[in-house]
Order: structure tokens, then sequence, then C-alpha cells
């Protein structure tokens, strides 16, 4: 819905109200059957100016709420235009009261078709309605089903995220020991490192005082 589609009901509207607004300057000069069909012909072009104020009206409420103020203000416009030529009517048709019985017989069918056009007309609206509450609902179910399925993706991702995030506990675990493994090795090679210094120490000491002793024994065997 747009107001294209008011601006066509405003023309077809405006042609009928041109129409209407002659008809009450004519009728104080109409008298018995031209009077009669005058009137006839006044309410019909009534009730189908109702009817296109109504579909301009369901316009309105579908309507973006940028144009809303603007359509609302021309639709009471034309309503009040339309009781106005109404009035106007009734006054200039007066005269048509020396005619009881067929003035009252053409004033019942008026009602009853007036009555007969506001029922449909609310009856149409009343089906408009239940058709927006159904589309309505249909929306929301959609809407509900969407946002059950975001939620569920939403929990795979938190839980596929939990299991990363163990995971990366465990391999920050592994390179914690890892990293203590290292430092225990490192000690111990130094530890080594120490032992094997020591070592060679005291095995040159020992092999300096075998050559001593050695030396000494000679020197006591040969030259003594």
């Amino acid at each position: 819905m747009s107001s294209e589609e008011f601006e066509k009901l405003q023309e077809i509207y405006r042609a009928l109200y041109d129409e209407l607004k002659l008809m009450p300057e004519s009728a104080p000069r109409c008298c018995g059957e031209e009077r009669k069909r005058l009137v006839r012909a006044f309410d019909e072009r009534q009730g189908e100016a109702e009817e296109v104020l109504q579909a301009m009206e369901e316009e309105l409420r579908a309507a973006p709420p940028s144009y809303r103020n603007t359509m609302s203000t021309k639709l009471r416009m034309y309503r009040r235009d339309l009781a106005k030529l109404q009035r106007d009517m009734k006054s200039s048709a007066s005269g048509f009261s020396h005619f009881p019985s067929e003035g009252s017989r053409h004033g019942i069918y008026s009602s009853q078709n007036q009555h007969s056009t506001y029922q449909q007309s609310q009856r149409a609206l009343l089906l408009q309605g239940s058709e927006s509450l159904n589309n309505a609902s249909q929306s929301i179910e959609r809407s509900q089903r969407i946002a059950t399925e975001t939620e569920q993706i939403g929990n795979d991702i938190i839980e596929e995220l939990g299991g990363q995030r163990e995971q990366l506990d465990r391999t920050r675990d592994r390179l914690v020991n890892t990293g203590e493994n290292l430092s225990r090795s490192r000690k111990i090679l130094r530890s080594m490192s120490r032992r094997l210094v020591t070592n060679k120490l005291l095995l040159a000491v020992i092999i300096v005082m075998e050559l001593a002793i050695l030396g000494a024994v000679v020197y006591l065997k040969f030259f003594r």
C-alpha cells in the first residue's frame, strides 16, 4: 500500500463530489418524479463517495507514517464536505415531503442501502483485520522459529568455543609442564657438567701424583 493508491481514490472522490455538489442547487427547481430521481441519484452518488472514503481510510491505515498526517487531514475535510452536501440536499429537497408515501419509502430504501453499505464495509474491514492478524501471527511464528534456530546456533558456537578453550587450557598446561621439565633438565645438565669438570680435575691431580711418585721411585732406584 502507498500514497499513490490514495491519490487515485482522491480523484474518484473529487469527480463524485463535483457531481454531488450540483444536486442541492438543482433540487429546488425540480418537482415530482424529477425531484425523486434527483434524490435517488444523490443517495447513490453519496453511497459511492462513502465507499471511496472508506477505501481511503484503509489506505491511510496502511500508508507510511510520513504520509499519514496529510492524508488524515484530507480525509477529515472530505467527510466534512460530504456531510455538508447531505445537509444541503435535505434542506433543498424539503419540498419533497409533499409526497409522504413515496418519500417515506425512498427514505427507508436509502437508509437500508446506507446500512447495507455500512455493514458490507464493516465486514470488509473485519476480513481485512482477520487477514492482517493471520499475517502477523505467521510473521511472529517465523520470527520465533528463526529466533529458536539462531539460539541453537549460538549454543552450538558457545559449546564449540568452550571446547576450544579447554583445548587451549590443556595446551597451555602442557607448555608449562614442558617449560618446567626443560628447567629441570638444564639444572641436571649443569650439575653433570660441574661433576664432569670436578672428575677431570681429580683425574689430573691423580695423574700428576702418580707421575711424581713414579719419578721419585726412578730417582731413588737409579740415582742413589
